[in-house]
């Protein structure tokens, strides 16, 4: 990821720095250093697209499993509407069509904690990445003032 070649260069410009004597300071090329931030700037918005079309995915996989959901309980009832003529066949699709509903639950429910657990890994990893290219601009800016 370029962001994180351009953070790379960063550090490697403050640590390729000569230092002030006596001092924690370090003499940087603040025209080079402000480039590197721009290009930073201009990549961030590119992974925060990213971040949205995870969570648009996110909200297309939870809408499609609701959907399934809802044609698997639509085709157990019509299923037991069919058999409601044997006490035991009725009997039968009443517990079917509870395994169904139930499975069909199960399912929603891993489909949606799983898209909901993917999305907040690459939420978290966005955030941690910008949370990080902040502390760095923010200690540059702080030396370069």
């Amino acid at each position: 990821m370029e962001i994180f070649t351009l953070l790379q260069k960063i550090e490697d410009i403050l640590e390729d720095s000569k230092r002030l004597p006596f001092s924690h300071k370090v003499i940087i090329n603040q025209e080079e250093l402000l480039d590197i931030i721009k290009e930073i700037r201009l990549k961030l918005p590119d992974e925060l697209r990213e971040a949205k079309a995870i969570k648009e995915e996110h909200d297309r996989i939870i809408t499609k499993a609701n959907e399934e959901a809802g044609e698997i309980v639509k085709e157990a009832e019509n299923r037991i509407i069919s058999m409601i003529d044997e006490h035991e066949i009725t009997k039968k699709a009443y517990e079917q069509k509870n395994k169904i509903i139930e499975n069909a639950n199960d399912m929603a429910r891993e489909i949606s904690n799983g898209t909901k657990a993917y999305a907040d890994s690459i939420l978290e990893s966005v955030q941690v990445t910008l949370e990080d290219a902040l502390k760095v601009i923010e200690s540059n800016r702080k030396e370069v003032k």
